[in-house]
């Protein structure tokens, strides 16, 4: 969109100039006089079909990689509410944890790795980081608003040498910048929906002189579709740009979100099955803050040399209190106190700095043509930890402590890293992307557990030398062959270097988790009749981290933290769009309708190992990953046009088991067995008059009952129900 905007103002600088030349006529004094003429507005709609990113796009080499890129529209998802399964539903393989219907948290996983909070995701917003603490607590609590979002970039596997540690790939929000061809705009959409929602996003952005600006607020509240799962969401963000040359630029961005979320809690199997819109936790509270400020130099030295500085920060908190037991103990007055139980209180505080240089040049020696993209950074970081602190005995949202807190902790991570990506086109139609990584860590932790009477300390110091290995065949003009073969690694996270208690021993020889993913895909189109992407994966992840139960020499048992095992995700992940009118011989110059279907098959198995389970080490050889179905399938039928655009989707996810023993039920639903489900949603959206539209949709249509993830810890424990049939409707002004 800001090449076609560049364009647009580009064409319409030069239709003045020559104008104004042709007008040029003499006065009787002899001087020139310029006559001028306005010209009316002209807009190109640029065409966005292509569902996967170019061989190199602004300071990275995407030649040879597994990538997907959607652009969001409202006649295609429901972006007021952030709804998951249809923003990503083109990406296929994306495993998405359904939590509550309050699109405050992407819970997000890909190929067998863990979806909660994103935390196996390297997370972006235009280019820098937005997890809380990337290597040693990288949990994702940011969430940006999705109408403020232009389009979303993944990036699987290899995402590792460009990008840093991940099993689950790169996800980079890029958010929306101001219209270079006018100095204002303003657009505010307004929006209603079940169970008392109410959103409001606003915005404004334009170009003046050098300098392009933008900046939105959204605010967004409900009651939830449960008792007891209230939110108010807010988010705000400011871009400004200043372009001091044709060669450089400088710009200060700053992202801030908040949500104040009542948590229902989790439910036993019996319990859901009996009424899935149930709650008893009313006390339970969750309160995360995210603020990022972000500083972007970008200079280009000539057509073939670029550079682009990026420092960012992130600070904030996350804050909890809650009533923590299993569904089915009740939270009623403790008889002998006289009121309800203390309530648990854990708060973590953050505070991070990132600086990363790029530089990518292009050159040609001889035959062969070459781009090469490599980079510095620097990563500090630290986090406070206060958990299971005494909490009062109120039912508000209320942090204030009546003991201390049992744990009390500091971790701090510095980190640096170099990387170096190089894309040889060997012919006109063949190319070779090798790669390196060099990643060095250094972490340590001290604080107290139990109240002071359970001292600890930590510190570790590694690195890592990370190989990868790109190809890319230009099988035609609009096909290609790929493949990828990179390394991955996930640091050991500072939950598994704390012991639980004073008899949890740590492994002093624990290692980081290592393996790496290989790609083979063909994607492409043929005209506008279809849109395709087919691969292949199969990926490694060895010395995955668990508890096993060890015996001391006088018979007493411990839990012993350390690397259990190994486990291989393979499979399938295909993406197709047909237009239905051009099969049938229309034109579709102004409108079209299309069929897609995105589908994943994910064999996710532990290969060896063993974990502890009361009390006994149980092999894993041969069990399903933990949280991973076989099968995910989105497909939808579109209709578009230059007014109206809507969509139809169904969403199908298999069953899966949420832990690694595959244990098939318990009694508190804390452990079981997750049926498949499939969904359908609905999207429309009307422009009209230029300037206003109108959208609406109809979530979970069949009102199905279903639940995507139980959970051992928050917001649980228990299963966790997914948002029965919802409706919305938007009105909207962009001016």
């Amino acid at each position: 969109m800001l090449k076609t905007s560049l364009l647009l103002s580009l064409f319409t600088i030069l239709s003045i100039q020559l104008t104004a030349q042709e007008r040029v006529k003499e006065t009787k004094a002899g001087k020139d006089s310029l006559s001028t003429t306005v010209l009316k507005p002209v807009t190109i709609t640029e065409k966005k079909t292509r569902t996967y990113l170019p061989e190199v796009k602004d300071m990275t080499i995407f030649s040879g990689k597994r990538t997907n890129v959607v652009h969001l529209s409202p006649g295609e998802a429901n972006l007021s509410q952030n709804l998951g399964r249809m923003v990503f539903a083109k990406m296929p393989g994306v495993n998405l944890w359904d939590m509550d219907g309050s699109g405050t948290q992407m819970n997000i996983g890909t190929r067998g790795t863990d979806a909660h909070r994103s935390i196996e995701m390297n997370m972006r917003q235009n280019g820098y980081n937005t997890n809380s603490d990337i290597f040693g607590y990288p949990e994702n609590h940011y969430a940006v608003p999705m109408q403020a979002v232009d389009h979303i970039q993944l990036l699987r596997g290899s995402a590792a040498l460009q990008f840093g540690s991940q099993f689950g790939g790169m996800m980079n929000y890029i958010i929306k910048s101001g219209d270079p061809s006018k100095a204002f705009t303003l657009e505010s959409e307004q929006t209603l929906g079940s169970f008392d929602m109410f959103n409001s996003f606003n915005a404004i952005g334009g170009t003046k002189g050098k300098i392009n600006y933008y900046a939105f607020y959204n605010n967004r509240h409900s009651d939830g579709w449960r008792p007891n799962s209230d939110y108010q969401y807010q988010a705000y963000y400011a871009h400004v740009k200043f372009n001091f040359s044709k060669k450089g630029s400088v710009a200060f961005q700053f992202s801030h979100n908040d949500t104040k979320k009542q948590i229902a809690g989790g439910l036993t199997d019996a319990q859901f099955q009996e009424n899935p819109r149930q709650s008893n936790r009313a006390r339970n509270y969750f309160d995360p803050r995210i603020n990022i400020p972000a500083l972007i130099f970008k200079y280009q030295f000539s057509k073939k040399t670029r550079l682009k500085l990026t420092a960012n920060g992130i600070w904030g908190d996350r804050s909890s209190v809650q009533f923590i037991n299993p569904p089915n103990v009740n939270d009623t007055i403790n008889t002998d106190l006289g009121s309800y139980n203390p309530r648990q209180v854990d708060r973590d505080f953050y505070h991070g700095f990132t600086t990363e240089a790029r530089l990518l040049h292009k050159y040609q020696i001889k035959n062969v043509a070459g781009v090469l993209s490599g980079g510095i950074r620097y990563f500090n970081q630290s986090t406070d930890r206060k958990q299971k602190g005494k909490g009062t005995t109120e039912s508000n949202n209320d942090l204030s402590l009546i003991g201390s807190y049992g744990i009390d902790l500091e971790f701090h991570t510095t980190n640096y890293a170099v990387f170096v990506e190089n894309m040889l086109k060997l012919t006109n139609t063949f190319s070779i992307t090798p790669g390196f990584r060099y990643e060095v860590i250094n972490s340590r932790l001290s604080g107290v557990i139990d109240n002071a009477s359970f001292p600890v300390s930590y510190e570790g110091n590694r690195a890592f030398p990370l190989f990868g290995l790109g190809l890319q065949l230009q099988a035609t003009k609009a096909m290609q062959l790929y493949g990828n073969i990179s390394q991955a690694y996930r640091p050991y996270l500072y939950a598994n270097v704390t012991p639980a208690d004073q008899l949890g021993v740590i492994d002093p020889d624990l290692k980081d988790s290592k393996g790496y993913d290989i790609d083979l895909g063909y994607r492409g189109q043929i005209s506008d009749l279809l849109d395709f992407d087919v691969d292949a994966f199969y990926l490694f992840y060895g010395n995955k981290i668990g508890k096993l139960t060890e015996t001391n020499s006088d018979n007493s048992t411990y839990q012993y933290t350390t690397n259990i095992g190994n486990s291989v995700a393979k499979g399938l992940e295909a993406y197709a769009s047909l237009s239905l009118l051009k099969t049938l011989g229309y034109p579709i110059q102004h409108k079209d309708i299309r069929v897609f279907s995105s589908l994943a098959y994910t064999n996710a198995r532990y290969e060896s190992g063993q974990v502890s389970i009361d009390g006994t080490n149980v092999s894993l050889s041969g069990n399903r990953v933990e949280g991973v179905p076989d099968w995910i399938e989105r497909a939808g039928l579109e209709f578009r046009s230059k007014q109206i655009s809507t969509t139809l989707e169904m969403s199908y996810v298999s069953s899966k088991f949420n832990d690694a023993n595959n244990t098939p039920f318990s009694s508190n639903g804390v452990v079981g067995y997750d049926p498949a489900y499939t969904l359908f949603d609905w999207a429309f959206n009307w422009r009209f008059l230029d300037h206003y539209h109108i959208s609406a949709g109809i979530n979970n249509i069949t009102d199905r009952q279903y639940f995507s993830r139980r959970i051992t810890m928050y917001p649980g424990p228990g299963i966790l129900p997914g948002v029965g049939r919802s409706f919305y409707f938007s009105f909207g002004i962009k001016l």
